[in-house]
């Protein structure tokens, strides 16, 4: 800062730049008002005694120490050499001592009682700010005092101790506090309860670089925003006319979660007066608290060496059996939460958001993020997105069903197929197969016709640009959640290395060019070693899959056969049906089987990697189950999509499998019946296998828990850690099960979704479900999880992307090679009564099926009969120049199938780009707003920094300076 000797007076108080004037005067009221409700610091002994004393001045002339100084609202004021013992003795309390070693600090110091200015103005200020301190505060210590923010649990059996004990005493020399406690309802089990006082919890979060509320916010505005407020409180006088909206949440029932209305900034102990603390005890959250305690759990080691470090590695080799921070009390309570409030942030989560009877209201998302992280806040809110996104839809998939509803009775196809009561067609099996009459599949015809209409091509087009947009708009939801929840920059600073990772490769380091510090690397010839090992073994897992199909496939040519000469006559007439769902089934129970090996396979390949950081291990394994998964529930849906009755030949030369089963052939009526049959079986299934697995499961082994807790224990009451320890743990490989599970899901809604227009209904209501299930499993049913942080869904973005690139291609092979569309559309306009002229009262699709059958000589197969029968094909008749061989007409469809995709890709392609572009991915205002704050957040350090100065040279006598302007 340049200063000027012409501009140095003694007693010129601070006056702030134009620039940060407005918002300096609001975050100065704002302590002002916080200053009535907070413990109030004041050195006891003189200036000039106690140097590195703290005072914390009052606007109360009572309580004034310095007349002049104290005329402006109050402020923390703080002796910048000493501000680094500040932290420290701030959080130190006599209660707070255990074996570890600590600086000793002089008590007198420091007086914690409350200079209340008025005590019923400060009773009605804490009844406001009662739930948020409650909420904020869980299980605690022995004392009642000490906040319990992780606990340890392992068997006193285990021969581990001394592994414990280093692991422990190492705990504590890093400024953790320890307390045992043996579990009540078995004598095996020892509970260690873990807390953080404020001195580590500074200096942690320093090191993290966690950032920290300093700044009350304030919002600008000019000339378009003032219009714009104008035209909403236009909108507001109208919106208060309407009706509430049944599905908002009441907000008075919810914490004022006032963090998200102030600037933040990096934690720094040096820099302790720039940020709000309103109470030590809850100032950092009980996430922070957390995810702090498990940071340093996973850096502490247990034995002499470089690898032997972390919790995890505890838990693997038996030292400890669970490792989770603990919930902040009971989710029930027995009075109404209407009248009395919630107990606890859990309690109000389950009131609010976890009950069946909350399925229509939206999610309390920041309240989410407060409890269980902004990973956990991200994955609802997604989740709640695509629900929503799912209505429209849904509808537009039922208004294409209804069509083919409504028109079924009226279709040329349907009412040509049910009136042919003299064709034959020929059998489709060599043994036990009799001839046919083709109005036998009238019913099939019907259905097909239901998802094979004139809207299939319009709704495969729709959800093709439906996939686009719920991905943009989910862009710009993530980017203002982002913005909200303060991740803007927290990528850049927080991600840090995996102890594993660390420990393989300490001893190649190379400096890291964005920090400039040395850091453990991994050699490009060893990583490349490893990612040909990895995906040598998916190819491997993948081929597992094809396997698999492929005995489901031979399965079915051979029970065909059996099926038709079945004793049951409903299966003997309907053996095609029976067939293709027998197969459905075992291909379930395959697809589930060949799941429980896919994830250990993908564990082992993905620690064979070394991820360098924990984003990337999640990224890695998420995309190897996806592609597991994927293959595994997809491959037998491309096989009946774009292989089944496809290379069957003719009659009289039929293509044989290793020469002996004959290939399946579609039904009369064509295999998108089929399709839709293995779509919708195995999306519901799994659909009801996940809810069983996701709540059923848990639901069984917690009551079992509970049944033998009530056997070992009549009358003591349960503290709320060995209830947590009775839950079941969180999945090891945290939300990866539940995006994998909706993933999949999307891909079921938009790859075929032109052969089963249902598929975004089913989606819908399973989602609705899901929501209240996750929520419910997650507040009641689990271990509460690690509040981890991120700033997007991860890879899961991509993989969507991904999906709707894919769908767009198979919903254009579907609807051209799977659907009798292009056939139809060929015939009505080339071959057939409208090719030519076109009468307003003549059906152009009239005689199609009988040009779509072709013709055979019965007395070639054998079988002593004589005439002919029809089979689905386009090839010369027998009495033709060229029996059996394809027709112009089939080279004709051919062509017009590979124009068709080729159109039908590039106006889908091109239509998704253009939307992709016209959709920012940050809207334009919160663009701008998170650089004004940039800016206002340097503006205001700059303040706080001067006026520092400005108190520091009052104090040592020197002369005090203008701002240079």
């Amino acid at each position: 800062m340049n200063i000027s000797k012409s501009e140095i007076t003694k007693e010129t108080s601070l006056k702030p730049s134009r620039r940060s004037l407005p918002c300096l005067a609001q975050s100065y009221a704002y302590s002002k008002s916080l200053s009535q409700s907070t413990s109030l610091f004041q050195s006891t002994e003189s200036e000039s005694q106690a140097p590195t004393s703290i005072t914390l001045i009052s606007t109360d002339k009572a309580e004034q120490v310095n007349t002049e100084e104290n005329k402006n609202d109050s402020v923390l004021r703080c002796s910048f050499a000493d501000l680094s013992d500040f932290c420290l003795a701030l959080g130190k309390d006599k209660d707070y001592t255990d074996e570890s070693e600590h600086a000793t600090y002089d008590r007198s110091r420091l007086i914690n009682d409350f200079v209340i200015k008025d005590k019923s103005e400060f009773k009605t200020k804490l009844s406001k700010n009662d739930m948020n301190y409650i909420a904020s505060s869980g299980p605690l210590f022995k004392d009642g005092k000490k906040r319990i923010d992780y606990i340890l649990v392992y068997r006193k059996t285990n021969i581990q101790y001394d592994k414990r004990n280093t692991f422990e005493k190492n705990l504590r020399a890093e400024g953790l506090m320890l307390e045992k406690e043996p579990a009540i309802a078995s004598h095996d089990i020892m509970f260690i309860k873990i807390h953080i006082p404020w001195d580590t919890l500074c200096k942690y979060a320093e090191r993290l670089n966690i950032r920290m509320p300093f700044r009350k916010k304030c919002y600008y505005t000019d000339g378009r925003s003032k219009s714009m407020g104008r035209m909403q409180t236009y909108f507001r006088r109208i919106k208060n006319w309407m009706a509430q909206n049944p599905m908002v949440l009441d907000k008075s029932a919810f914490p004022d979660l006032e963090e998200s209305d102030c600037y933040t900034g990096p934690f720094s102990r040096a820099r302790i007066h720039h940020f709000i603390i309103n109470n030590k005890d809850t100032f950092f959250s009980n996430a922070t608290r957390s995810r702090i305690v498990y940071h340093m759990l996973e850096r502490t080691k247990y034995e002499n060496g470089i690898s032997k470090v972390g919790i995890r590695k505890l838990i693997n080799n038996g030292s400890y059996i669970a490792a989770f921070p603990p919930h902040e009390g009971a989710y029930k309570s027995s009075q109404p939460i209407k009248t009395h409030g919630p107990q606890n942030n859990r309690h109000l989560l389950y009131e609010r958001w976890a009950r069946w009877g909350m399925w229509y209201k939206h999610q309390p998302l920041d309240l989410i993020r407060l409890y269980f992280g902004e990973k956990i806040g991200l994955y609802f809110a997604w989740l709640g997105w695509y629900t929503g996104m799912l209505i429209p839809a849904a509808i537009v998939g039922l208004c294409v069903f209804f069509y083919g509803l409504f028109t079924m009775n009226k279709s040329q196809v349907s009412q040509e197929i049910c009136k042919a009561t003299e064709v034959f067609m020929c059998p489709l099996c060599d043994k036990n197969c009799s001839l046919q009459r083709l109005n036998d599949s009238c019913i099939y015809a019907k259905v097909t016709y239901l998802f094979d209409n004139g809207g299939t091509v319009f709704f495969a087009i729709f959800m093709a640009i439906w996939a686009t947009v719920f991905l943009e708009f989910w862009k710009r939801r993530r980017s203002i959640l982002t913005y909200t929840w303060d991740l803007i920059e927290w990528e850049e600073e927080e991600e840090t290395l995996r102890p594993q990772f660390e420990a393989k490769y300490y001893k190649m380091e190379i400096v890291n060019p964005i920090t400039g510090k040395p850091e453990p690397h991994q050699p490009s010839s060893d990583k490349v070693t490893r990612l040909l090992v990895s995906v040598s073994g998916i190819f491997f897992m993948i081929s597992l899959v094809i396997t698999a199909v492929f005995g489901v496939v031979v399965y079915r040519l051979v029970v065909m056969e059996q099926f038709a000469s079945f004793k049951w006559n409903f299966i003997k007439q309907y053996w095609q049906f029976a067939t293709s769902a027998a197969a459905v089934c075992i291909n379930f129970i395959i697809i589930m089987l060949l799941n429980l090996a896919y994830e250990k396979i993908a564990y082992l390949l993905t620690n064979l990697e070394y991820p360098r950081t924990e984003s990337e291990w999640e990224n890695s394994f998420a995309l190897k189950m996806f592609l597991f998964q994927f293959v595994n529930l997809n491959s037998s849906i491309f096989y009946i999509a774009f292989f089944l009755g496809r290379f069957v030949g003719h009659p009289g030369k039929y293509n044989k499998l290793f020469d002996r089963w004959r290939l399946e052939e579609c039904h009369p009526s064509g295999c998108l019946i089929d399709l839709c049959l293995q779509m919708g079986v195995i999306m519901f299934l799994k659909q009801i296998w996940n809810n069983f697995m996701e709540l059923g499961y848990p639901l069984i082994q917690n009551w079992w828990s509970r049944h033998k807790i009530k056997r070992g224990i009549h009358d003591a009451s349960i503290p709320q850690w060995e209830n947590d320890w009775n839950l079941q743990p969180m999945n090891l490989h945290g939300l990866m099960d539940e995006y994998l599970e909706m993933v999949l899901q999307f891909g079921f809604t938009t790859i075929f979704v032109a052969a089963f227009p249902l598929a975004p209904l089913l989606a819908l209501l399973n989602n609705i479900i899901e929501i209240r299930l996750d929520a419910y499993k997650f507040v009641t049913q689990w271990r509460r999880p690690l509040p981890a942080r991120a700033t997007d869904i991860g890879i899961w973005l991509g993989i969507l992307e991904g999906i709707g690139i894919l769908a767009v291609i198979t919903n254009a092979f579907v609807i051209a090679i799977t659907s009798d569309y292009i056939p139809r559309f060929v015939y009505e306009y080339k071959y057939g009564p409208c090719a030519n002229h076109v009468e307003p009262s003549e059906n152009c699709l009239k005689g199609y099926v009988n040009n779509s059958l072709s013709f055979f000589d019965l007395s070639e197969l054998g079988m002593g009969k004589s005439g002919y029968c029809r089979y689905r094909d386009y090839r010369g008749p027998p009495w033709s120049s060229k029996p059996y061989e394809f027709t112009l007409q089939y080279w004709h469809i051919l062509a017009a199938r590979l124009a068709f995709i080729i159109v039908f890709e590039h106006l889908v392609f091109g239509i998704k780009s253009f939307i992709a572009y016209l959709i920012p991915d940050v809207p334009k205002g919160l663009h701008d707003r998170i650089r004004r704050e940039k800016y206002l957040v340097q503006e205001m350090m700059y303040e706080a920094e001067l006026e520092h100065l400005q108190q520091q040279r009052r104090k040592s006598g020197q002369p005090v300076h203008h701002e240079w302007p």
